[in-house]
């Protein structure tokens, strides 16, 4: 799942010694509960299923529903979290899916869920098929097209009341050349569009990089050659998409894609710096891909994406003159810019927003269309910047702002989260109708809140670049610090968010995260609640 880094329109709508000091915790100590780590599905699913069968009061149920558990994690002490995707009579329930909270002793605590009520709808379409795909003839992009593929049908709970909805599939490459898997509902009783989601979320040795300077990065040697695969990070390897794009078919199945030519080299010093050497762009992307893997580990115990150890593949100098960056579900891909207001978008940050939106697929999987793709969004911004500042390199300091080393005009990037409405687009405070917006403007709600928390309201310079934060209800928030709210974030992502989580939903899910990390009355978690209070979320 991608996010657009389609220059500024798509974007907006695109270092230890400043860390902020972090007012003393009232309870517990931070993070008392310990990293999680992955459980085998198939053995706690079971267990979590038929605890919560004989706990009704906490999931409502019908006889035509089932749970399907499909990933899960423990904490140290023995309590676990498991989710569980929700079919109503063999249909998938959008919206549907939850996490079973259970405690050591196997019971269920608790559920994080969206829908709350039993699926009691007929599943017998009022309009035919055909005229669902009628319906959404004239709604896909330019560039992107309605599927031969049948429509099928789906249960949709994404705004908690059920109703039944044709699935019509669109695909195609848009206007700016990133490819488009587009789902499209269609109320099956009336006829009317009511929701769309695409599954393509955009964004966005020694070596000689663009961006970073000169780095070290991790090869392997076969025979008398060096390639730029890290075996250390789960083979995570970079290629070369030699200016083409993914086929037709490939844009359609999301299979039989280009995998590109693996990067090899025979002195292990790789690229100059320079455009003009092939080599840079892919130290930059192999640099981002090991910064972003070590974030991860180091500050939240997650193993890759997956949470598997599995590696994840890197394609650069995909196309000619794009100006984007996206991830697909198993890789990132990076467009080389246009040479004269964007250069190639490999920049730290985007390489950790990238891979933040494998992490959320592979968590909360928070459906990119209303304000759960704001919230998509907005965690691959926040786990970006926070990638950049973890890495502590002086040729690219940390700050708040995305993808400002390959804006080649401003030097601002597409977006900052101390002020996203600078940008003309974005918004710095919830209202009814930030639903309505694009999620990259959308996610300018929560990209203010995790800046409040952080750094706090007013004036300051991080990373050599002047930020400066107001607040929408005239409060002054104190922050608590970048590293103890990306840890609240994190937590509230992985195991209280669920695929149609709102922006009230994730302040419960931040809330209740706070209080696991730190305590229900410390100042982490009063300090959550003011910083939502501050962009108008209640």
């Amino acid at each position: 799942m991608r996010r657009s880094l389609t220059a500024l329109a798509c974007l907006a709508a695109g270092s230890a010694a400043l860390a902020t000091a972090v007012p003393a915790a009232t309870a517990r100590p931070a993070d008392p509960v310990g990293p999680l780590r992955q459980l085998d599905v198939s053995a706690v699913g079971a267990r979590a299923e038929q605890a919560l069968r004989a706990a009704p009061g906490l999931v409502r149920l019908s006889s035509g529903e089932d749970l399907v558990a499909t990933k899960a994690v423990g904490e140290r002490s023995g309590a676990s979290h498991v989710r569980m995707d929700r079919t109503y009579r063999g249909l998938p329930v959008l919206g549907g899916d939850l996490v079973a909270h259970l405690g050591a002793d196997g019971a269920v605590d608790s559920v994080s869920q969206t829908l709350k009520a039993p699926v009691s709808i007929s599943t017998t379409p009022g309009i035919s098929a055909a005229k669902a795909r009628t319906a959404t003839r004239a709604t896909p992009p330019a560039g992107v097209s309605l599927d031969k593929a049948a429509p099928t049908l789906a249960v949709d709970a994404t705004d908690g009341t059920p109703r039944l909805v044709w699935d019509v599939r669109s695909s195609g490459v848009r206007a700016s050349g990133t490819p488009s898997r587009l789902h499209t509902w269609v109320d099956a009783t009336t006829g009317r569009v009511v929701g769309e989601a695409d599954e393509i979320h955009e964004a966005d040795g020694s070596g000689a990089s663009l961006y970073s300077g000169t780095v070290t990065i991790q090869t392997t040697q076969s025979g008398s050659t060096f390639q730029l695969k890290d075996t250390t990070r789960g083979s995570s390897q970079v290629t070369d998409m030699a200016n083409k794009t993914d086929s037709a078919f490939c844009t359609v199945a999301g299979i039989g894609c280009s995998a590109g030519t693996l990067f090899t080299d025979a002195d292990n010093v790789w690229g100059n710096g320079t455009n003009a050497n092939r080599q840079s762009a892919a130290v930059d992307a192999a640099y981002g891909q090991a910064r972003t893997w070590d974030y991860f580990k180091n500050a939240h115990g997650r193993n890759g994406i997956w949470n598997t150890g599995k590696g994840s593949p890197s394609r650069v100098h995909y196309g000619s003159n794009y100006v984007n960056a996206f991830w697909d579900g198993k890789q990132m891909t990076y467009g080389d810019g246009d040479g004269t207001s964007f250069g190639p978008l490999v920049s730290l940050d985007v390489a950790g927003h990238e891979m933040s939106h494998g992490v959320t697929e592979n968590s909360a999987n928070l459906t990119y269309s209303k304000e759960s793709g704001g919230l998509n969004e907005s965690t691959s911004d926040i786990f970006g910047s926070m990638v950049e500042f973890s890495a502590n390199n002086a040729s690219d300091p940390g700050d708040y702002l995305i993808g400002e080393e390959f804006d080649l005009a401003k030097g601002l990037g597409f977006r900052r989260m101390d002020n996203p409405s600078s940008d003309g687009k974005s918004v710095n405070c919830w209202s009814s109708s930030v639903a309505n917006l694009d999620v990259h403007y959308s996610s300018g709600v929560g990209n203010h809140f995790f800046y409040l928390l952080a750094e706090g309201s007013g004036a300051k310079t991080i990373g050599g670049v002047a930020h400066s934060s107001t607040t929408c209800n005239g409060s002054t928030v104190t922050g608590i610090g970048r590293d103890a709210a990306a840890k609240i974030w994190y937590r509230a992502l992985t195991v209280y968010m669920t695929s149609s989580t709102n922006y009230s939903g994730a302040r419960a899910a931040t809330i209740k995260a706070a209080g696991d990390l730190y305590g229900a009355s410390s100042t982490q978690a009063a300090t959550v609640a003011a910083a939502w209070d501050a962009v108008s979320v209640k």
